[in-house]
């Protein structure tokens, strides 16, 4: 049966998007009722979903790819002389912690209201001037970064069943920057130029993307009800996709009380403990990892190059991770297994100080933990907030709390503790370890909570659409993933 005919036999002619000009404030979208018959697993659907991934997954994937590039090349900078040209030789490593931890205050403190806000925005034109602005900043460091909007903005376009997956090829563009990061700054490290190399560094890293920007604002689509990118019948499938165990928000709107709702679940800043937990080992790793490797003995350059394996395999771990997590429909406990990996990983540096196989090797484990605990937290969030405004106030909520994590672990390592930086090892295992509890503990909140549910309003078909315009995640039907 064509989409054609499926349409015909599941829609009013009333459901057609009613459009209206307002002003300067963009497009107003009514809703029309939903369908009643779902497009799941049907061809079409399927043609849709590739549609997507060859559109939307390369173009945010790459804006991760260079967000993250520009946030790491600080640790490679730090072998490349930047201390000693800048901050008066720093021998005690404390104002190179400032000058890391920096960019977490802004971030922290702004990421809540510029994630609500981008509602209110077309995708396109907000995520573009975004990477405009860190390639501009990034770039201007040479003379002297994590977007919440983006797995709000991929919720708009994939369902419970396909975010974990796609979330794992976005933030697993982190650890392919890691990797890219290390070989580019081997390459930097050799060149023979009238600048400093970290000066270069920051140049070559920075004004990719700012014209990354620019692609940005050009080809990545708007929000499905408004975009051009779809045709009738696949605008169609991909707003019933929305609304599969939800009810999803239509046009440029604001719910004031899922804003405060959200800043009321302590399932929230549950997550920001995960979050806090895995970014204080993210960010001490994504920043020192080259010293923490130059204490095995390797030249500056060296200790850049080997930085790129660990990066590359915590890619992969997290993808298959991501991968089985889908399709089991279980976030809690793969993201809890992936902590205590990160956990042993820093057991390891603490505990075999002399075998340099082996703490290359823990090195390997706290990478792939760490980074899958956050690609995996981020995809359970998406779907278990229950609304779009929620998750515009919920997402970034926990990312703030776990960016104070960030600032804590610039400043664990400080130069004098090295190389054995015991107190920066210990805090970050036990964080990891942390982090592994809470997950836990959220599951078995999540578990009992559908049952209760269940038990309660009856047991609902998985696909159906939930109206969560006033509840959010406290309507009857809604079920959150495990």
């Amino acid at each position: 049966m064509s989409a054609v005919d499926r349409e015909k036999g599941s829609y009013d002619e009333k459901a057609s998007l009613e459009q209206t000009e307002q002003g300067g404030n963009g497009v107003e979208v009514t809703e029309a009722p939903l369908p009643a018959t779902s497009w799941a697993g049907t061809a079409e659907e399927k043609r849709l979903v590739r549609k997507l991934d060859m559109r939307i997954m390369p173009l945010t994937c790459i804006l991760y790819l260079f967000a993250y590039l520009d946030r790491t090349n600080l640790g490679n900078a730090r072998l490349q002389g930047l201390p000693q040209d800048t901050l008066g030789g720093d021998s005690t490593g404390v104002l190179f912690d400032w000058v890391n931890s920096a960019f977490f205050f802004s971030y922290i403190l702004c990421q809540v209201p510029a994630s609500v806000t981008s509602k209110l925005f077309p995708p396109r034109i907000w995520l573009g001037c975004a990477a405009v602005g860190w390639g501009l900043a990034s770039t201007l460091m040479s003379t002297g970064f994590n977007f919440p909007g983006i797995p709000l903005y991929l919720s708009f376009w994939y369902t419970k069943h396909e975010m974990g997956t796609r979330m794992a090829y976005w933030f697993g563009f982190a650890a392919v920057a890691g990797a890219f990061g290390g070989l580019i700054a081997f390459g930097v490290q050799h060149a023979q130029t009238a600048i400093s190399n970290w000066r270069l560094l920051f140049i070559i890293e920075g004004i990719p993307t700012v014209l990354l920007g620019f692609i940005t604002m050009w080809l990545l689509p708007n929000r499905p009800e408004e975009t051009s990118f779809l045709n009738e019948d696949e605008r169609r499938i991909q707003l019933e996709r929305r609304s599969r165990g939800l009810k999803a928000d239509v046009g440029r709107v604001v719910n004031k009380k899922h804003i405060y709702a959200a800043f009321m679940d302590w399932r929230i800043y549950l997550a920001g403990v995960i979050y806090f937990g895995a970014n204080c080992a993210l960010a001490s790793i994504s920043a020192f990892l080259p010293t923490i490797i130059k204490t095995f003995g390797v030249t500056n350059a060296r200790a850049q190059l080997l930085t790129v394996p660990p990066y590359a395999v915590s890619a992969v771990v997290l993808t298959l991770t991501a991968y089985v997590s889908d399709r089991l429909q279980s976030r809690g406990i793969p993201m809890s297994c992936a902590a205590c990996v990160g956990g042993i990983g820093y057991l390891l540096l603490l505990t075999v100080p002399d075998d340099n196989h082996v703490r290359y090797f823990a090195v390997f484990c706290i990478t792939s933990g760490t980074y899958t605990v956050i690609g995996v937290t981020i995809a359970w969030t998406a779907h278990n907030l229950g609304s779009e405004t929620k998750k515009a106030t919920g997402i970034p909520m926990y990312m703030a709390i776990g960016q104070c994590g960030s600032v804590l672990g610039s400043h664990i390592y400080p130069s004098v503790e090295g190389p054995r930086y015991i107190k920066g090892f210990a805090v970050s295992c036990a964080l990891e370890f942390v982090a592994a509890i809470c997950g836990i503990v959220l599951t078995i909140s999540y578990r009992l909570e559908n049952r209760r549910r269940n038990k309660k309003y009856g047991v609902p078909d998985p696909d159906a659409a939930v109206d969560t315009t006033e509840l959010a995640d406290k309507a009857p039907m809604f079920r959150y993933v495990l």
